[in-house]
């Protein structure tokens, strides 16, 4: 791995379904000092109230947020916001390498939502990205509009059982020195 798009933190990095992504420093402090919140109010508020259901103010579930985003606009403007904050990562992770041969979705959000691909990847079309829209709807492996400089994949993943299958292989390791 090059880089992720993760802080130091669990909270950093791109925003989630409660916790804040990216924040200033600005803004903890204005928090800490100039609204006088404990420490520990502060740390529940940007880990467990904060993301798509702080701006939401509705949920942390992608899919209940896409079907209330068309009466809801504080949906919307989760939806939108977690699209603007990805496409920065995605542009600064392809500055870093140079460009890209292949974007991959995975995760709920990346294998369930064609609508959050397609708002992800819009205007990037200067990065080589291009959809092809009805691939996206249908959630095909392949989701590139042919002849695309970029092949855009969707992938299921199952992080569980690769973290139980490496622990197994921890686990095995010390039981065979034992």
């Amino acid at each position: 791995s090059v880089d992720c798009t993760a802080g130091y933190m669990p909270n950093g990095g791109l925003m989630m379904g409660t916790r804040s992504g990216d924040l200033g420093p600005g803004v903890l402090l204005h928090l800490l000092i100039g609204k006088d919140m404990p420490a520990r109010e502060v740390n529940r508020m940007v880990n467990l109230q904060s993301g798509l259901l702080g701006v939401s103010r509705v949920s942390r579930d992608m899919q209940e947020l896409l079907k209330s985003a068309e009466i809801n606009p504080h949906a919307a403007e989760a939806v939108a916001l977690f699209c603007f904050t990805a496409k920065k990562h995605l542009g600064s992770l392809a500055a870093e390498l140079g460009g890209l041969d292949t974007l991959v979705f995975s995760g709920g959000i990346g294998t369930n939502a064609p609508a959050i691909r397609r708002g992800i990847c819009e205007r990037m079309e200067f990065l080589g990205i291009r959809l092809d829209p009805a691939r996206n709807r249908q959630n095909c492996a392949v989701i590139s509009a042919e002849g695309s400089p970029v092949t855009v994949r969707v992938m299921a993943t199952n992080e569980e059982l690769v973290i139980a299958r490496a622990a197994g292989s921890v686990l095995r390791g010390v039981l065979a020195k034992a």
